[in-house]
C-alpha cells in the first residue's frame, strides 16, 4: 500500500504495547463489571436444570414477595416473539431462522432461560430466584448428532433436526480420478471460550426513551439491531457502547445478554446489570460446535491430491443462531490451502439438546483443518511419503485462484512458511529419530491451515468500514471509528498505522471504539476483518488527512506541494530559505482564519481477501501407561503480510497455541445422555496452564503483496487453526496410532495404544 523499505518505518513493525496495559497491569481497568450507575438494580436469571421440557406451572409468588425483589419475569410476562441473536447487518434477518424466545416456555437444553429476578442487589437477586418453583413436564432427551439424525428420533423444533444443509461441488467430477482413496473420520468436540471476563451487560432506558447499552460485544450496531427490533425501538434511540473487554475469541459476537438485560431495564424503568458466573458461562451462552467430518482423498501415485470429498455434520445446540452459516463455513476453506481438481462438500447443522454453539476463534477453520491435517498424515503413510513432502506437492502457490469462491489467494505464502518452519524446526532429523526412552514416547507433528482477511467475496456480505480523523488546535489527531478490541491491541495497531502514514507518534492518536451513537458505521470485528479492512480504512483516511495538510502547508507558506514534505509532524520545504509550519500551526490558522476544523471520512470498500497461512511443527512425549502427553517444544510459522506490530502479534501467536493444544489434549464441555454438563468450572475444565506450555517460537513471513495496510494481513485466528492437527499427529507418529477423535483424553491414548499392541501380536 506504500512505497516504503522496510527500514524506513518508524512506527510500523516496531513492538508497542497494548494501549491499555498499564491500566490493566495496575487494575484500574474499568470493565462492564465496575459500572456503578445511580439506582442501579441486578438481575439474576434462572436457568433451566433439565434438558427437554415444557413448562407446566412456573409460581414466582414467594420471589416476588421477598424484600427489595422489583420483578420477576417469566414467558407469561413478556413478548412472545422469536428472534435471532446472531444478526450482524441489515437485511440478515431474512435468512437467519428465528427460534428463540427471550424467556422460554419449552426448554431445550440445561441452561436454558426460564426466568428472571431483578433486584436492588445482587445477593437479593440470587437468592429470589431459588424461591421459584417451576414443575416441568420431561420430554425425551437428544444429546448427540447421531441420535438427532436417527428417522424415528424426537423433534427438538417442529421443523426437525436438521437445521441447515450446504453442498459445495467444484471442479470435474468426470475427470480420470483413479487412483489411490484414503479415507478418515475426524471428530472435535464442544469447547468453551474460557475468556478471562465472564458475559456482562448494563443498560438503562430512561425518562426521555432513550436505551443506553454498556457491553464488551464484537459488533456494537448488530446489538442495536436486535434489542430495537425486539423492543420495538427506533435505531436512533438505542445507543449501544462497546466496553473494554477481557477477551473474546468468538463468544461475544452474538446478542447473548444485550437483549434480556435492555429489556428488563426498560420494564423496571431502571438501570440494570447481569453478570454471568463461570458456570452460567459455560452452559448458557456459547461453545464452539462439535463436528464429525468423514474425509475421502484420492491421489495418484506421486502424491497429488486428485479429489477431496467430505461430509460434516456440525452440533449447533438447541438453538439456530449462527450454526448454518457456520455449517457453510466448513465447506469454503479446504480450497484455500491446497490444490485440488475436484472438490465435493455436504455440511449439515443438527440440533440437539446440548449448550447453543457458536462463533469460536477460526469460525470452522480450526474443525475443517482438524479433519484434513490428522488425515493427511494417514495419507502419508499409506503413500509411503513424508508428510511434508505431501503437502508441499499440494499446497496453493502466490497467485493461485481459491475454487471456491473465485477469489485470488494473493501473495500466499505457505509454502515458504513449510520450508523455512521445517528448516527451523530440524524436521526431518527429528521426523525419522523417533525416541522411545523406555517408558516414554517422542514424536513430532507438523498442520498446514489457511484463513481469510474479512468477508469480502461471501455471497452479498457488504465488507466495508467507515471512519473519520480529525485534527485539533493542538496537533493532535482523534480517528473515529467503530473498531471493536478484544483485548489484544486492535486500537495500538491502528494507532500505529495512522502515525505511520502522518508521520507522527502514536500518543498523539487517539483511536475511539464503537458507540453507535457517535461512531461512523461498521460491521464489527470477526473474520479477521480488523487489520486488513478497519486498518486499511484508517491508512486511506490518514493519507487523505495527509494530502490535506500538505495542501494547507503549501498555501501558507507558498510553496508548490511538490517542493514541501512532512517529518516528525511538520511540513518541510525543501528549500533552506523557507520556514517550516507544524501540525498545530495548520490547525490553529484553519480554525482562526478559515473557521474551519481540519477532518476528513473515509469510506473503505475491500477489493480482496487473499489467504492468511500458518505451518505449526510440534514436538511431544506421551506415556502411553498413563496416557498423558506434554508438548515439549512448538514452532509456530506464519505469513503475516507485515507485522504491524510485532510483539503484539507474537503474543496472539503464543496464545491461540495455548488454546490450540487444549483443543487437541484436554479442552471439552462434556455432556452426559441426559443432558447434563458434567464440568461447569475449571476445576474440571482442563485447561493449559503457564506451567504446561513448551517454550514457543514465533517465525513471521512478512512478503506483502496484498491489500492490507503496509502489506498487513490477519493472525490472531489463523494462528490457531493448525494447533490441534500438529500435536495430534504428534501423538500419532510417537505411539504408531491413527487417533483421530478430539481431544485425545489418556483413556483414548491408552485404549489406542493398547489395541495397537494387539495388532502387533496378531
Amino acid at each position: 500500500m506504500e512505497n516504503k523499505l522496510e527500514n524506513e518505518f518508524k512506527y510500523v513493525g516496531k513492538t508497542f504495547p497494548v494501549q491499555n496495559a498499564y491500566q490493566k497491569a495496575r487494575g484500574e481497568e474499568i470493565y462492564t463489571g465496575d459500572i456503578n450507575l445511580p439506582n442501579m438494580l441486578y438481575a439474576k436469571l434462572l436457568l433451566s436444570p433439565i434438558a427437554h421440557g415444557k413448562v407446566q406451572s412456573i409460581d414466582v409468588s414467594r420471589a416476588k414477595n421477598l424484600p427489595g425483589v422489583v420483578g420477576v419475569f417469566t414467558h407469561l410476562n413478556t413478548p412472545r416473539q422469536k428472534f435471532n441473536r446472531y444478526i450482524t447487518y441489515p437485511g440478515q434477518e431474512e435468512y437467519c431462522v428465528q427460534d428463540q424466545n427471550i424467556f422460554t416456555d419449552t426448554v431445550r437444553f440445561v441452561g436454558d432461560v426460564v426466568a428472571a429476578v431483578v433486584a436492588i442487589d445482587k445477593d437479593i437477586a440470587e437468592n429470589a430466584v431459588k424461591f421459584i418453583d417451576v414443575k416441568y413436564d420431561e420430554l425425551p432427551v437428544i444429546s448427540t448428532m447421531e441420535e438427532a439424525l436417527m428417522k424415528d428420533s424426537k423433534k427438538i423444533h417442529a421443523e426437525g433436526n436438521i437445521l441447515a444443509e450446504h453442498h459445495i461441488q467444484v471442479g470435474d467430477e468426470n475427470a480420470n480420478l483413479d487412483g489411490q482413496a484414503v479415507e478418515s473420520i475426524v471428530s472435535t468436540q464442544k469447547v468453551h471460550h474460557a475468556a478471562m471476563e465472564n458475559h456482562t451487560c448494563v443498560a438503562y432506558y430512561d425518562l426521555f426513551g432513550q436505551m443506553t447499552i454498556w457491553t464488551p460485544c464484537q459488533g456494537a450496531f448488530g446489538v442495536r439491531a436486535v434489542v430495537a427490533d425486539f423492543l420495538g425501538l427506533k435505531y436512533n434511540n438505542v445507543r449501544v457502547i462497546k466496553t473494554t473487554m477481557g477477551g473474546s475469541f468468538g463468544g461475544k459476537q452474538e446478542v447473548i445478554l444485550e437483549l434480556l438485560t435492555a429489556f428488563l431495564a426498560k420494564e423496571t424503568k431502571a438501570p440494570v446489570q447481569l453478570e454471568f458466573s463461570r458456570e452460567e458461562n459455560i452452559i448458557a451462552t456459547m461453545t464452539r460446535p462439535a463436528t464429525q467430518t468423514r474425509i475421502q482423498t484420492i491421489l495418484n501415485q506421486d502424491g497429488r491430491i486428485l479429489a477431496c470429498n467430505l461430509w460434516s455434520n456440525l452440533d449447533a445446540g438447541a438453538y439456530a443462531t449462527c450454526a448454518s452459516d457456520y455449517a457453510l463455513a466448513l465447506t469454503n476453506k479446504i480450497t484455500r490451502l491446497y490444490r485440488i481438481p475436484y472438490y465435493r462438500h455436504e455440511a449439515r447443522a443438527v440440533y440437539t439438546n446440548t449448550p447453543i454453539s457458536g462463533g469460536t476463534r477460526g469460525w470452522g477453520s480450526p474443525e475443517i483443518f482438524a479433519a484434513l491435517e490428522i488425515h493427511l498424515d494417514k495419507v502419508a503413510k499409506v503413500m509411503n511419503l513424508n508428510p511434508l513432502e505431501l503437502r508441499l506437492k499440494n499446497l496453493v502457490y502466490p497467485g493461485d485462484i481459491d475454487k471456491v469462491s473465485g477469489l485470488s489467494l494473493g501473495n500466499a505464502r505457505v509454502i515458504d512458511c513449510l520450508k523455512k518452519g521445517a528448516q527451523e524446526f530440524s524436521w526431518e532429523k527429528r521426523y525419522h529419530q523417533l525416541k522411545n526412552n523406555g517408558r516414554y514416547y517422542r514424536g513430532v507433528g507438523m498442520a498446514c491451515a489457511a484463513h481469510v482477511n474479512g468477508m469480502y467475496g461471501d455471497g452479498d456480505f457488504p465488507e466495508f468500514s467507515n471512519m473519520t480523523l480529525i485534527l485539533n488546535e493542538d496537533g493532535s489527531f482523534i480517528l473515529n471509528t467503530a473498531i471493536h478490541d478484544l483485548g489484544c491491541g486492535a486500537v495500538m495497531a491502528i494507532k500505529q498505522i495512522v502515525a505511520e502514514t502522518l508521520d507522527i507518534h502514536p500518543d498523539y492518536i487517539t483511536v475511539l471504539e464503537a458507540d453507535t451513537s457517535y461512531s461512523p458505521y461498521d460491521l464489527g470485528c470477526f473474520a479477521s476483518r480488523t487489520t486488513y479492512v478497519c486498518g486499511a480504512c484508517a491508512f486511506k483516511a490518514a493519507q487523505k488527512m495527509k494530502a490535506m495538510l500538505l495542501e494547507k502547508a503549501a498555501a501558507i507558506l507558498q510553496q508548490e506541494k511538490n517542493d514541501i514534505f512532512i517529518e516528525n509532524g511538520t511540513v518541510k520545504s525543501k528549500r533552506k530559505e523557507v520556514g517550516c509550519i507544524t501540525y498545530r500551526d495548520i490547525a490553529v490558522h484553519a480554525l482562526m482564519r478559515e473557521s474551519a476544523m481540519l477532518s476528513v471520512s473515509y469510506a473503505y470498500q475491500a477489493l480482496s481477501n487473499p489467504g492468511a497461512y500458518g505451518v505449526h511443527f510440534a514436538e511431544v512425549e506421551v506415556d502411553p501407561e498413563t496416557g498423558l502427553v506434554k508438548v515439549t517444544d512448538y514452532l509456530a510459522v506464519q505469513d503475516i503480510g507485515k507485522a504491524i506490530n510485532p510483539g503484539m502479534v507474537e503474543g496472539q501467536v503464543q496464545g491461540a497455541v495455548q488454546m490450540g493444544i487444549g483443543y487437541a489434549l484436554s479442552e471439552e464441555v462434556r455432556i452426559d445422555s441426559n443432558g447434563n454438563p458434567l464440568n461447569h468450572g475449571f476445576e474440571s475444565y482442563t485447561l493449559l496452564t503457564a506451567a504446561d506450555m513448551p517454550p514457543v517460537r514465533v517465525l513471521l513471513v512478512e512478503e506483502g503483496g496484498d491489500d492490507g495496510p503496509y502489506g498487513a494481513k490477519s493472525v490472531g485466528e489463523c494462528a490457531a487453526v493448525p494447533v490441534a492437527a500438529a500435536v495430534v499427529n504428534a501423538v500419532n507418529h510417537a505411539l504408531g496410532t491413527e487417533l483421530s477423535q478430539l481431544p485425545l483424553t489418556p483413556e483414548k491414548i491408552i485404549s489406542a495404544f493398547k489395541q495397537k499392541g494387539k495388532e502387533q501380536i496378531i
